[in-house]
């Protein structure tokens, strides 16, 4: 028997569709089941897809790797989801034909003294009170050092989101990279970073090593964590968990692009 379960934004549209998705899986058989989920539908925009991914991986554990995500977006089109509110019968039709593709997605990983953590679309630095100097390692080699803000790296989900904000490329979907890219970073004629945004393979280990990270803090997407008392940061593509995307219809990445930008 096929199991499911429903995250929903906390809106009126989304929540009525979540309980009109509710009914009709169970009148078709499927056995509602928060914890083992075979399938999980989101219903709402690409943040809640994201907090989706996050509770279901904390939620199931390493039930992860059995879990499919389908999603139904309550506004515009996303880049998560295939379908609107209104396409809302092809999209509960096409599920149940099992005429859907299955897309997957590298997870980044963050490791620090006593803390690890995923993200699907970024893991950034960031110190609002200070001036934060943070040493940049690429695959174990000195690379540079910056002097601002913060520092993101991200996936090609994530070159869309924040990254973009700050300068960074948007990735290509099909295109397997990371992107490193600095926040507010100084420069002057005594010191100096790359300043541009550059984009590695996906299996480069990055790792963030400063004197005094105090007022600093680490953020995985949506979740915000302490660097108080650590002194490094690695982060890399996650080995061993991909979010597994169903797909219900082809939906070109630059009409996604230009709905949204």
């Amino acid at each position: 028997m096929s199991t499911y379960t429903i995250i929903t934004r906390p809106d009126p549209v989304s929540e009525e569709l979540g309980r009109t998705t509710d009914r009709e899986l169970q009148e078709h058989g499927f056995v509602r089941d928060d914890l083992k989920p075979d399938t999980v539908f989101v219903i709402g925009g690409d943040g809640t897809y994201i907090h989706a991914v996050h509770e279901v991986l904390r939620r199931v554990g390493k039930w992860f790797s059995n879990v499919r995500f389908y999603g139904i977006h309550t506004g515009t089109l996303g880049f998560y989801t295939d379908y609107r509110d209104s396409d809302y019968r092809e999209f509960m039709d096409t599920f149940f034909s099992g005429e859907l593709k299955e897309k997957r997605y590298r997870l980044l990983q963050m490791t620090a003294e006593g803390m690890k953590h995923h993200a699907i679309n970024e893991v950034r630095i960031e110190n609002p009170y200070r001036t934060q100097i943070i040493d940049v390692y690429i695959n174990g080699e000195k690379f540079e050092t910056l002097r601002g803000s913060g520092v993101l790296v991200c996936t090609q989900l994530g070159s869309s989101a924040f990254n973009r904000s700050l300068g960074g490329a948007v990735i290509q979907e099909g295109l397997d990279f990371i992107e490193l890219t600095e926040m507010s970073v100084i420069h002057h004629s005594l010191f100096r970073s790359l300043q541009s945004p550059i984009i590695l393979k996906p299996e480069t280990v990055i790792e963030f090593r400063s004197a005094n990270f105090s007022g600093a803090v680490l953020a995985c997407d949506q979740d915000i964590y302490s660097l108080e008392g650590l002194n490094q940061v690695t982060v890399s593509s996650a080995k061993d968990i991909h979010v597994r995307v169903l797909s219900g219809r082809e939906v070109s990445y630059f009409d996604r692009l230009k709905t949204l930008f």
